[in-house]
C-alpha cells in the first residue's frame, strides 16, 4: 500500500515540536485527502489505522498524525495543565494542512475527542478549504458525555457503582480494583470486539505511557472529569458549521442519542447515520462503517 510517514514542524511561541503524520495514498492523485483526529485526548492515532480502508475501497488519501504530546509526536511531560487546550490542537492541525499543502482542499474526520476537536475546529476557524466533515462517536460538551457514562453506570450492581465512585472519590484510580471494574464497563460501553483489537489496546497504552495530555484536559478518573475540557461545549457554536456533515454513534455509547441531539438539530447540513452497538464502529460494525464514511465523502 502507498504509504508515506514523517514529520513536519509545529511552532508554539518560541519552541518548535514535531508532528508525525502517515499518509496513505498520494496526495497527487487528483482526490481530495481525508484527515483524521483521533481520540483521548492523549491516546495515539494507532487504534484509527484500519481507516485505510478508505484508500482502499474508494482511492482516496488518508492522513493519520499523532497530536502533540502522544505517539510519534513530541512528548512535553514537563508542561503545565493550562498549555494544553483545544486551541493548541487546533494550530497543529492548522499547521500540519498548510505544510502538506492541502490546506485549500480536504475532508475531516474526527472520532470521539477528535470529533470534539474536529466540530470546535469548524465552528470557530471555518476553514475554507474544508469540504464535508464526519463526526464520529463525539459528544457537543463533556457535561452531556459525563451525564450519558454516568446514566450507564447506573445500570450496573449497586455495590460495583458505590466501588466505582469511591475510588473516584478517594483518588485511587489506579488500584487493581477500580482498573477492573472500568474494563468491564468499557467492554459494553467502549468497545463490544471482543477481545480487544490489539490496535486499540495499543492505543490505551500509549496513555499510560505518557498521561500527561489526558491528566491535564480530562484527569485520571472515568467519570468525573477534572481537567480543562470539563467545561468545554461547542453547543452555542454548532450552528456556524456550514458544510456538510455526517454524524454517527452507536445506541451504547456515551455519545448516545440524545447526547449528540445538539449536532443533529443545529447543524444545517446533516446527516445522521447510527450503528449497532457502542463507540467504535470501525471495529464493531466495520463493514458498514466505511460504506457510509465512503458514501458520504463520494458525493460532491
Amino acid at each position: 500500500m502507498n504509504s508515506s510517514k514523517g514529520t513536519v514542524d509545529f511552532k508554539v511561541g518560541d519552541e518548535t515540536y514535531q508532528t508525525w503524520y502517515n499518509i496513505v495514498g498520494d496526495l497527487k492523485s487528483g482526490k481530495r485527502p481525508l484527515v483524521t483526529l483521533h481520540g483521548g485526548p492523549g491516546m495515539s492515532h494507532i487504534y484509527m489505522i484500519s481507516h485505510t480502508e478508505i484508500y482502499s475501497l474508494y482511492g482516496i488519501p488518508v492522513i493519520f498524525y499523532d497530536q502533540l504530546g502522544i505517539g510519534q509526536s513530541t512528548h512535553l511531560r514537563g508542561k503545565p495543565a493550562e498549555f494544553w487546550t483545544p486551541e493548541l490542537f487546533m494550530d497543529q492541525l492548522d499547521s500540519l494542512l498548510v505544510q502538506l499543502g492541502i490546506e485549500s482542499d480536504f475532508d475531516l474526520l474526527g472520532h470521539s475527542w477528535g470529533g470534539m476537536l474536529a466540530a470546535d475546529y469548524v465552528a470557530q476557524r471555518q476553514p475554507p478549504g474544508l469540504h464535508r466533515l464526519v463526526i464520529s462517536s463525539s459528544p457537543p460538551s463533556e457535561q452531556l458525555w459525563e451525564e450519558s457514562m454516568l446514566g450507564y453506570l447506573e445500570a450496573f450492581p449497586v455495590e460495583f457503582k458505590e466501588m466505582v465512585l469511591r475510588h473516584e472519590r478517594e483518588g485511587t484510580v489506579s488500584s487493581m480494583e477500580y482498573q477492573a471494574a472500568i474494563q468491564v464497563f468499557m467492554n459494553k460501553h467502549t468497545c463490544q470486539t471482543l477481545p480487544w483489537p490489539e490496535e486499540l489496546i495499543a492505543a490505551f497504552a500509549s496513555v499510560e505511557e505518557d498521561p500527561t495530555v489526558s491528566n491535564a484536559m480530562l484527569g485520571p478518573a472515568q467519570f468525573h472529569a477534572t481537567g480543562s475540557l470539563k467545561t468545554w461545549s461547542v453547543i452555542d457554536r454548532i450552528h456556524r458549521i456550514s458544510c456538510p456533515t455526517l454524524v454517527t454513534n452507536g445506541p451504547e455509547e456515551g455519545a448516545q442519542d440524545y447526547v449528540i441531539a445538539p449536532f443533529i438539530e443545529k447543524l444545517p447540513k446533516v446527516k445522521w447515520v447510527r450503528f449497532a452497538k457502542s463507540h467504535i464502529a470501525f471495529f464493531e460494525d466495520r463493514d458498514y462503517y466505511f460504506k457510509a464514511i465512503g458514501d458520504f465523502l463520494r458525493v460532491d
